[in-house]
């Protein structure tokens, strides 16, 4: 758990409650602290987020939903809670882009469908001097003692700090594949993660070596 972010579930949800924040969101809030194992403060905004880009598309937690986050920082957790858009199930994509921003959209059976890009505007957080400075991961900002008055300003900024836009994004089609022994490692990849006749570990996906 992140210190100087307080997760006691008791403390915590009263603290949503007191800031104001609704249903469904004030519930969106606890079970994304939980599945995270923190509040972290990119979590938070996260949920209201995602609550958001539903409204906009018109779309309920129990749909097919498909989600792009362009950050692996906190946010990719809001959309796998919940819209249940996961890496697992194929409905989750993250995009090491570095910003603070998610699409989502239905399913679909042709090319391109459209969907709504949510993102938190550097003009309207402004409004919030302590989410600015550790948006900007200023110095003067410390999470253990600033860490409450951050979700407090989170809770009472809620959309405020967001911005969106229609977009259109590719669909990917589920394709046809073969199973293929790597030469190197004698594993067997699908065919389209062949790399020069290897599998991606025995390749540019290497990530350890063995003892």
């Amino acid at each position: 758990m992140e210190k100087g972010y307080r997760h006691d579930n008791e403390d915590f949800d009263a603290r949503i409650k007191a800031c104001g924040v609704s249903e469904p969101v004030s519930t969106y809030l606890s079970r994304c602290a939980q599945f995270h194992s923190s509040p972290a403060p990119g979590l938070l905004i996260g949920a209201f987020m995602v609550d958001y880009a539903l409204e906009l598309l018109g779309a309920q937690p129990g749909e097919k939903l498909f989600s792009v986050c362009e950050t692996p920082k906190c946010l990719p957790d809001a959309p796998q809670v919940i819209a249940h858009a996961t890496t697992g199930n194929g409905r989750l994509k993250v995009v090491p882009i570095g910003r603070f921003a998610l699409t989502m959209n239905r399913a679909s059976d042709k090319p391109t469908t459209d969907g709504i890009r949510v993102y938190v505007d550097p003009q309207k957080i402004r409004q919030f001097p302590v989410i600015d400075i550790w948006f900007a991961n200023s110095l003067t900002f410390n999470k253990h003692t600033m860490g409450t008055n951050l979700q407090e300003q989170i809770f009472r900024a809620g959309r405020k700090i967001l911005s969106y836009e229609k977009v259109r994004v590719p669909v990917k089609i589920k394709e046809a594949w073969q199973p293929v022994t790597c030469p190197t490692c004698g594993e067997t990849v699908p065919d389209y993660l062949v790399v020069d006749g290897k599998c991606g570990a025995c390749g540019p996906m290497k990530y350890y070596e063995k003892i």
